[in-house]
């Protein structure tokens, strides 16, 4: 009579991993899981097979396989021949390849995008296979080709009809900033801190284990606002950005008072033309923000003193043009705290931590 066969002792890590596999959706690996964790129970080969419905060899089988191969023996290995010969060479792939960049409905299908079973359905109707083939097929060919299933990206196309012409006058003024010591170019833009909402980003993890951002929910004893908003120029020259927050919204008036400030700090550094691109945001375009600057100018000329300010605005709907909108989304995730509501206070300290700059008072209406 052969002695009972149980499962070697298991270490933390293995433990841990077939843990995690009881909740496979794989059926193969769920039950080597369930198999394993009973025998390392010392549960005997029978009552194994009894309870997870399996024949005693089968759970045989597994045990001598975890012994062999360790926790690789969770994945089903492939029971099709090694030596034969693919569907997609060469050729077929080029033609599924020019297919991906076709829209389904030139082939008299009811949706614009691809899936497997359409473009298992379109190589057979156009001869590219000889036969029906299965959608785990054309994956395969996909994946050798380097092709992967990736998520859509939103497209913004400007729909300025000065595109052209107001790209080639940002342009000029960065050769001219280039060329000039005393010039130094600015892009300008507002956004909003969320102390609720995550952005979207990724993380290094261990498989099977990536970071949780955990819902953010305001309460009634929370008397912090639900958003910050911070004016901000990146000055790429120098790599440095200027931010100030400010107490409610971006509005003209606070707009006057952030260029103010911005001018002044320019102006130590010895600076005497600032082209500052920024969109087409109503604060922008307002006519007390525009009679700002021409009276901002007129005084830097009478007194020959101060920081002369060149405004260039951006196409409509072109963020693409200003550089300091990648600055706000890397700073967005590299300040998000996954467990917990970040303060007021620490979300604002963490923002001017992360771009090198003071934190000073926030800038507000001055009510008459």
């Amino acid at each position: 009579m052969h002695p009972p066969l149980y499962v070697r002792p298991l270490s933390e890590t293995e433990q841990t991993a077939l843990e995690q596999g009881l909740r496979s959706k794989d059926a193969f690996t769920l039950r080597r899981c369930q198999i394993l964790l009973a025998s390392a129970k010392q549960t005997r080969a029978r009552e194994i097979a009894t309870h997870v419905g399996c024949s005693v060899q089968t759970v045989r089988n597994t045990i001598r396989a975890f012994e062999q191969q360790g926790l690789a023996c969770l994945k089903a290995e492939s029971s099709r021949p090694k030596t034969t010969k693919p569907i997609f060479d060469d050729d077929k792939r080029a033609r599924l390849r020019q297919l991906l960049h076709a829209n389904p409905r030139q082939f008299g299908k009811t949706r614009s995008s691809w899936t497997l079973d359409l473009l298992a359905d379109v190589c057979w109707e156009q001869g590219i296979t000889e036969k029906s083939v299965s959608r785990t097929t054309i994956e395969e060919a996909l994946i050798a080709m380097n092709i992967n299933w990736s998520r859509a990206k939103a497209w913004i196309v400007s729909p300025d009809e000065q595109y052209e012409l107001k790209k080639r006058q940002r342009n000029r003024l960065l050769n001219l900033s280039e060329q000039n010591p005393d010039w130094i170019l600015g892009f300008m833009d507002e956004v909003w801190w969320s102390r609720l909402h995550d952005p979207m980003m990724h993380s290094w993890a261990e498989n099977g284990k990536p970071l949780h951002l955990i819902e953010k929910i305001k309460d009634k004893a929370d008397t912090d606002p639900k958003a910050i908003a911070c004016y901000g120029v990146y000055l790429r020259a120098q790599s440095q950005m200027l931010v100030r927050f400010v107490e409610q919204r971006p509005v003209s008036e606070i707009t006057c008072q952030f260029l103010a400030w911005v001018t002044a700090q320019v102006s130590e550094m010895g600076k005497r033309v600032m082209p500052l691109i920024w969109d087409n945001a109503t604060w922008h375009l307002s006519k007390q923000v525009q009679q700002w600057i021409r009276h901002h100018n007129r005084q830097v000329k009478q007194t020959g003193t101060g920081v002369r300010l060149i405004v260039c605005k951006l196409p409509v709907k072109s963020p693409w043009l200003n550089a300091i909108e990648p600055k706000w989304i890397h700073a967005k995730r590299a300040i998000v705290e996954p467990e917990r509501k970040l303060t007021a206070q620490e979300l604002k300290t963490r923002v001017c931590d992360y771009f090198g700059c003071p934190l000073l008072d926030p800038l507000a209406k001055k009510f008459s």
